[in-house]
C-alpha cells in the first residue's frame, strides 16, 4: 500500500527552489502527530542519527534502554567494551526487554518466559520451549533469533545509528565535517577532548519540533534579539553561515572570546593555530546534532525528538586534555557550562513560539532572508528532498 506522507510533491517543490522564492516546510511537518513516525522512518532513519553518549554507557556490562521517536531500543556494552545496539524486544513474543539502564549480572533476561539474551545479542537460553522441562526445540534453533542489531557508530562520544541500514558508511558520511575541522584542531583534536564528571553537561525540555531547535541553531540573524549578551563578546557582524554538502550548516565567529568574558582559562587544543583563538563555529550535523567548537571547548547537543512538538536538548561539553578535568579547572568549567546554559536557556521561547504559530493557517513554512538565512534554507531543503526521495522511490 502507497505510504500517505502527509505532504504533497509540491509543498517540497517549493523548498527546494532558490532561497530567493523558497517557502519553508510546511506546518504539517511540525504540528501533525501523524507525521512523526513517517519522518522517523524517510528522514531520520535513512541517515545516521544520534540516540545518545557513549559516555552514559559507563562499563563493560551495561545496558540503556533509548526510545527513539517510538521504537524501544537498547545500547549494549558487552565483556570486550564494544558498543552496540539493538531492537530492544524479545524474538519469542516482543516483549520489551530492558525497562531501565542497569549493569547486567549474567545475562538479559525476559521477564516473560524468561528467554535469555548475552550481550552480543546472542540467544543464550529457552526454558520450557519443548515442553516442562525440555529447552531445546526439534527444527529451532538460537542462532539466527537473537536481538536484531543496528548499525551504529560511535564519533565524538556520540552514538548514531542508521535505522534503514543502506546509509553511506558513517566514514563518508563525517568526513566532510572531520575535513573542515581539520584546520582547527589538527589531527589529534577528536582524542584531546574529555569529559568531566561534574560540570559537563544538561537537558533542557522544550515544547517544539526537533526541527525549530535545528533551523534557530543554524542561523546567527536572532543573535541581538535573543542573545545580547552573547552578541556583546560576539556580534552578529563576526558572524559567516556555514552549508556544505548536503549534510550539515551552521554558523562560524571570528570573535569568540567567551574565556576572557567569565575569567576562565582552560588548556586549548594542541594542533589550534595561533592565529585562530577567537574562532569558532557551530554546526548543526543532520539530523539531529548540534556541534560547537572553540579553542578551549567543545560540546555536542543532541536533539532527541519526544513528540511532534516535543524535544529533549541533550547537552555535553568536552575540554581539551587530562588537566582540564582537574580540580584546579573546575570554576573554569562551570563558568562555562553555565554560559551555554544561559544562552539555550534564552533560545526556548523564540523555538517555543515558533511551534506554537505552526497552527496558523496564515503561515504555511514562510519566506527566508537570501543573506541571513542560507543555514536555514539549507537544512529545510536537506528535509525536503530525503522526503521527496522517499515518495518517488
Amino acid at each position: 500500500m502507497e505510504q500517505n506522507f502527509l505532504i504533497s510533491q509540491e509543498s517540497l517543490r517549493a523548498v527546494l527552489k532558490p532561497i530567493e522564492q523558497a517557502h519553508g516546510m510546511p506546518n504539517a511537518s511540525y504540528a501533525d502527530k501523524d507525521f512523526f513516525p513517517i519522518e522517523r522512518d524517510n528522514v531520520l532513519g535513512k541517515t545516521w542519527a544520534c540516540i545518545g553518549f557513549a559516555s552514559d554507557i559507563p562499563s563493560k556490562g551495561y545496558a540503556k534502554p533509548i526510545d527513539f521517536m517510538g521504537l524501544p531500543l537498547v545500547v549494549l556494552r558487552n565483556r570486550k567494551d564494544e558498543l552496540n545496539v539493538y531492537h530492544n524486544v524479545c524474538s519469542h513474543r516482543g516483549r520489551k526487554l530492558v525497562q531501565e539502564e542497569t549493569k547486567v549480572q549474567g545475562m538479559i533476561r525476559c521477564p516473560y518466559h524468561s528467554w535469555t539474551y548475552d550481550l552480543n545479542g546472542g540467544l543464550r537460553g529457552t526454558p520450557h520451549i519443548g515442553g516442562v522441562g525440555v529447552h531445546t526445540a526439534e527444527g529451532f534453533s538460537c542462532e539466527g533469533n537473537g536481538l536484531r542489531e543496528i548499525r551504529s557508530e560511535v564519533w565524538m562520544d556520540m552514538v548514531f545509528i542508521n535505522l534503514s541500514g543502506d546509509a553511506l558508511s558513517f566514514e563518508e558520511h563525517i568526513a566532510p565535517l572531520e575535513q573542515r575541522w581539520k584546520p582547527f584542531w589538527g589531527e589529534s583534536g577528536l582524542t584531546e577532548i574529555r569529559r568531566s564528571n561534574s560540570e559537563s553537561g544538561l537537558e533542557i525540555e522544550v515544547n517544539c519540533n526537533w526541527k525549530l531547535a535545528v533551523e534557530n541553531y543554524c542561523e546567527s540573524y536572532h543573535l541581538p534579539f535573543v542573545h545580547p549578551a552573547l552578541n556583546t563578546y560576539s556580534r552578529l557582524e563576526d558572524h559567516y553561515n556555514i552549508e556544505q554538502d548536503n549534510r550539515f550548516a551552521g554558523q562560524g565567529s571570528l570573535a569568540y572570546n567567551l574565556a576572557e568574558t567569565t575569567g576562565t582559562k582552560l588548556p586549548t587544543f594542541t594542533e589550534w593555530p595561533d592565529d585562530k583563538l577567537k574562532h569558532a563555529e557551530y554546526i548543526a550535523v543532520y539530523p539531529n546534532v548540534l556541534l560547537g567548537i572553540q579553542a578551549d571547548h567543545a560540546f555536542a547537543m543532541l536533539l532527541e525528538p519526544i513528540a511532534h512538538d516535543k524535544t529533549i536538548e541533550h547537552l555535553r561539553v568536552y575540554f581539551v586534555g587530562d588537566d582540564a578535568t582537574d580540580d584546579a579547572c573546575a570554576i573554569s568549567r562551570t563558568a562555562i557550562l553555565e554560559s551555554w546554559r544561559v544562552v539555550f536557556d534564552e533560545d526556548i521561547a523564540a523555538v517555543e513560539g515558533m511551534q506554537q504559530g505552526r497552527s496558523s493557517p496564515a503561515f504555511q513554512g514562510g519566506v527566508f532572508s537570501p543573506v541571513m538565512d542560507g543555514p536555514t534554507h539549507h537544512f529545510n531543503r536537506w528535509v525536503a528532498q530525503s522526503l521527496h526521495d522517499a515518495q518517488s522511490g
